[in-house]
């Protein structure tokens, strides 16, 4: 049963501008792991992270920490969920993500299906 869908897209330039202009937004928006790949997938990975509130009913309080998408080469990718956004999604019987990532053109997507 799909418990939540959520799809969002980001202009990579004025991304890449933001993450310039505020040199801590990086820390603030991405694990570790997350903060060392490229801009276009760095927007992707935000674009994810909506994607996945969007998806769990964008409840106030889910922190940017608390998702983290991994992508293992000949896989898709996956989401590892801690504190605010695994309890929100256990809170509502997700127990499988669904997600897809895409940049291209200048603009990253990303759509998150919550299965429950």
């Amino acid at each position: 049963m799909i418990v939540g869908v959520g799809i969002d897209v980001v202009d990579v330039g004025r991304f890449v501008a933001a993450l310039a202009r505020t040199p801590r937004l990086r820390e603030r928006l991405f694990t570790p792991p997350e903060r060392e790949l490229p801009d276009a997938s760095l927007a992707a990975r935000f674009a994810a992270k909506e994607a996945i509130a969007k998806a769990l009913g964008a409840p106030p309080g889910l922190r940017w920490h608390d998702a983290t998408v991994r992508r293992t080469p000949g896989a898709p990718p996956a989401v590892e969920l801690r504190g605010t956004v695994a309890d929100r999604a256990d809170a509502l019987g997700v127990t499988a993500w669904h997600l897809s990532l895409s940049h291209d053109a200048g603009i990253a997507s990303a759509v998150a299906v919550a299965e429950g």
